[in-house]
This record gives structure tokens, C-alpha cells and sequence, in this order.
């Protein structure tokens, strides 16, 4: 596809052949009876039902991929890492032919039949990303093409977005849905469909924060700044020196003429800014920076609570997480104190609404509700938002609680799963929905069943695999003293580094 260089069935009865119907009924009835006790609990294994999803795969010092039912899709033949951008699409970006000395490599894109794709461009390439974290992202519906030395965006239909005529296409690091487009020596930005929000007629285009909803900074030929939103709409003139990466309620901090200032919307002047810095805008106000002090003024730029802080950082309605002779507390914007300056952290699970406490030299945490009552004790170890629960280590045990803090068990949650962890006597093993034991407790350890129906159980020091009905799949032999994830598909076991994102039969 392309050459560079190396960066770093069931017995039906015969019913003509039934002399009566009693002796069809009798018949039917013996039949069933049968093949319950011929089958019964020996029957074959009813396969689970899950979203088929690809994953690189490594053995042997090779690349492949499987499938989340463990199955082999493409043999583990390359010797490079292959990518898998959208784990739902059978698109695999394949490195071979790699010359280590000169380094130079050849590329190709193959599906799950392995038949090269997209064949009508001399360079076909997923768009990498990294999130606030630095964990590599791809956008997930498009790819990056070249023909011609110009490249192009194309979907993974092969459908062109975007013509082949730019001289380059990359994302805008650390934040979503954020493409850098470049023409003629000049920038401009699509998304992550394709289409241009902002035409290649800038000097410099950048996010204005990690949250591309709150718009770029634009600058032109002349030095001058502007902001344009997401939405296409020229937010700021072009006209100013700086525009500092903070806005709220409508409001923005420039530099123009040399000072800086508060303006609103459209560039109406609001206040001139006397501080080091304003760090935040929220509903109530601002965070400010004074000689390395954190305070609050009002939107009018009116003090509200004078620069005494190490740290200041809104979380809620009117209260703030506040650090003050080395600990962390909570104030209300009165200036009140709200929790008291006894923890090495706070932080405020937004999504959830709860805030996460800890203390020094523990593990465990303290999870509060915003009515600042302690309602878990633990170590936190699982937020799932998709499904509405975390999961919470206490001594070693672990419980279930929905957002409110109600606790849960583990079935009300995974509610199509047919296996459960269950500890007995110190010993881990496994019971259906109705309590009935299905696994005896053997384990020394166990993991829930993961989407793809398996699940990682710990023996004498080591680690193996059951599927969704409880049979062995892999007898336990990992010891994973390193592993931070521990995952199987199949035979297959998640890799020791959590960022190389592939799984391996290796130990």
C-alpha cells in the first residue's frame, strides 16, 4: 500500500408413520426423557452472544489478529505491531519489509479475508491522537490517504471526504474531533467526519483548551489573534496579541494594546485583568493567580476571596477543592469551610457527582456525596459509566454501588451474564443468577466475566481462563507478577505493557 520511513439438528418424528396418537404422545415424551439424560449436562456449550471486535495479537515474535470469540483472523506472520484503529472494523494497518539499518518499511491495509484495501493511493493512514492521559487515540470513522504527494481523507468505505490537495492532515494534540488541514502554507480545520470548520486562510490555528465545544485560537498573517467556536462562528475579531487558553459564561481573557483584560462575547470590554493570571471562569466567578496564590474575584472583577490559596479549583455549584499549608479541603465561595484541610487530594468525579477523598498513607479513599457525608470507604477501583456502577475494594472484598451509593450485586449489574464471582471460606468461585454453584471454590483469586464471556482465575500462585459456562479454558500457568490488566480472550492473555494494547499466549 505504501513505503516510508520509521518513526518513532434435532430427530424429527415420521407422523405418517404413528399408528395413534397416544402412541405419538408416548413416543414424543420418551424422546424428550432421552435425550435429557443422554445429553443433559453434557450438552454442547450454547455460545454467547457478544460484539464481535478485533485485537493485535503476538506470538512467537509476530503480529496477527483475533477476534473477541479468541479466534485467529489474521496469522501472527508480521513482524510490527499491527493496528487496529476502529475495534470494530476488520481494518488492519500492517508494517512489513522493514529495513532496520536504512530505516524504511512498507505499509499495507488488509481486511479479515486478508485482502489489501483502499489500493488507488500510494499512502493509506489512521489518524493517531492522544487523550488528556497520553493514551494514543484514533479518530474511529476516518483515515488519512495520500495520492499525488497531497493527501486526503477518505471513510472506511473508502469514500472521499476530502480531495487529495492538502500538503499535510493531523489532529490537534490532546483534543477530540480536531483535524489540522494545511494548503499553500496556510491552516485550516475539519472534524471528525470530514467536514471543515474553519477554511485554510491562518498562520496558526490551536485549541483554545483540551475541550474543542470552547473553540480555536486563530492567528493571522499579522500576528493577531481571534477565537472561532466549533460551530463555525467568529467569536472574537482577529485584532488581539493573546488569548489565554481559560473561558466561562460567555467570557474570555485577551491581550490587547499590551494589557490584558476581560471580555465578553464579540470583544466587549468587561475589566482589565490586575492579577498574575485567571485560571478559571465559573458560574460564580474567577480563579486567580496572585504572587503564586490562588483567590476568587466576581465576574465584575470585584475580590472575593483574597489570594491565601496553594491551589484553587472549582468543583460544584458555589464550592471549590482548595490546598492550604500542605492539604487539600473544601470552601464554599464565602469562603466557608465546607470539608475540612486533612486530605492529600480531593477530586470531583464530575460525570458522577461525587467526590473521591484521600488521605496520606492510605490506600483506601473516602467517597462523599455532595452533601459532604462520607458514604464509602475503600479503594476505588472501577468506575463504570456506561453501566452506572463502581466497583470498591473493602478489606478483600469487593462491592458494587450505583452512583447514589446504593450497593448492588454484581448480578443486578451484569444482568446477562451467567456466571458470578463468589468467595466462600477464602476460597473464589462461581454461581449463577440463582446462587446455585457452578464452579467450586478452588481459586485463591477470580475476575468477573469480562464482555467476551471469560474470565481470569488465580491457583497456587498462578493464573489461567474459564469461559462463560465455567469449563478450563487455559489451566492456570501466568504468574503476571508485572501485569496491571489481567484479561483473556480465549487462550489468549492481555500483554504485560497496558499501553502496547494486544494480547499474547506468551508468558
Amino acid at each position: 500500500m505504501g513505503t516510508g520511513r520509521r518513526y518513532n439438528g434435532e430427530p424429527k418424528l415420521n407422523m405418517k408413520k404413528v399408528a395413534a396418537v397416544v402412541i405419538a404422545v408416548a413416543v414424543i415424551i420418551m424422546f424428550f426423557i432421552g435425550f435429557g439424560k443422554i445429553f443433559g449436562k453434557n450438552s454442547p456449550l450454547k455460545e454467547k452472544n457478544i460484539a464481535l471486535k478485533y485485537f493485535t495479537v503476538y506470538t512467537n515474535q509476530k503480529y496477527g489478529v483475533i477476534n473477541s470469540k479468541g479466534e485467529v483472523i489474521i496469522e501472527p506472520t508480521y513482524d510490527e505491531m499491527i493496528i487496529i484503529p476502529n475495534g470494530t472494523k476488520d481494518i488492519f494497518f500492517c508494517t512489513q519489509n522493514v529495513n532496520y539499518e536504512n530505516g524504511t518499511y512498507e505499509t499495507k491495509v488488509i481486511n479479515k479475508k486478508g485482502q489489501t484495501q483502499y489500493k488507488g493511493y500510494s499512502s493509506v493512514e489512521p489518524i493517531q491522537n492522544v487523550d488528556s492521559q497520553n493514551v494514543v487515540t484514533y479518530e474511529g470513522e476516518i483515515l488519512k490517504v495520500r495520492k499525488d504527494d497531497k493527501y486526503g481523507i477518505i471513510d472506511y468505505k473508502g469514500h472521499e471526504l476530502l480531495p487529495c490537495q492538502y500538503d499535510a492532515i493531523e489532529p490537534i494534540k490532546g483534543t477530540r474531533k480536531s483535524i489540522l488541514i494545511q494548503k499553500d502554507g496556510k491552516y485550516g480545520l475539519m472534524d471528525d467526519t470530514g467536514s471543515i470548520i474553519i477554511e485554510t486562510e491562518y498562520a496558526e490555528i490551536k485549541a483554545l483548551n483540551e475541550e474543542y465545544s470552547n473553540g480555536y485560537v486563530v492567528k493571522n498573517s499579522d500576528g493577531k489573534y481571534g477565537l472561532i467556536k466549533y460551530t463555525k462562528e467568529m467569536v472574537l475579531e482577529v485584532k488581539y496579541d493573546a488569548i489565554d487558553p481559560v473561558c466561562g459564561n460567555d467570557l474570555y481573557v485577551v491581550t490587547e494594546n499590551g494589557t490584558k483584560q476581560v471580555v465578553k462575547t464579540k470583544g466587549e470590554k468587561v475589566f482589565d485583568v490586575t492579577v498574575d493570571a485567571i485560571t478559571d471562569i465559573n458560574e460564580n466567578g474567577m480563579i486567580v493567580r496572585k504572587n503564586n496564590q490562588y483567590g476568587i474575584i466576581d465576574h465584575s472583577g470585584e475580590e472575593k476571596i483574597k489570594c491565601q490559596y496553594q491551589d484553587l479549583q472549582y468543583a460544584f455549584s458555589e464550592y471549590y477543592i482548595a490546598k492550604k499549608g500542605g492539604k487539600t479541603g473544601m470552601i464554599k465561595i464565602s469562603g466557608e469551610e465546607a470539608l475540612p484541610f486533612e486530605y492529600e487530594r480531593i477530586q470531583y468525579r464530575k460525570d458522577e457527582n461525587f467526590l473521591e477523598a484521600s488521605v496520606e498513607g492510605s490506600v483506601e479513599s473516602k467517597l462523599i456525596d455532595t452533601n459532604f457525608d462520607v458514604k464509602v470507604t475503600g479503594i476505588l477501583s472501577e468506575i463504570n459509566t456506561e453501566l452506572g456502577y463502581m466497583k470498591v475494594r473493602q478489606e478483600d472484598t469487593y462491592h458494587y454501588y450505583n452512583f447514589k451509593f446504593e450497593e448492588k450485586k454484581i448480578q443486578d449489574i451484569y444482568k446477562t451474564n451467567e456466571l458470578y464471582v463468589s468467595k466462600q471460606d477464602g476460597k473464589y468461585g462461581y454461581v449463577n443468577k440463582d446462587g446455585v454453584v457452578v464452579v467450586n471454590y478452588i481459586y485463591d483469586d477470580a475476575t468477573e466475566l469480562n464482555s467476551f464471556g471469560y474470565a481470569a482465575v488465580k491457583k497456587d500462585g498462578v493464573w489461567g481462563c474459564i469461559d462463560h459456562k465455567g469449563k478450563v479454558v487455559v489451566e492456570p500457568t501466568y504468574t503476571f507478577e508485572n501485569q496491571a490488566v489481567i484479561d483473556f480472550i480465549g487462550k489468549w492473555h492481555y500483554g504485560e505493557d497496558i499501553n502496547a494494547n494486544f494480547y499474547t499466549d506468551e508468558k
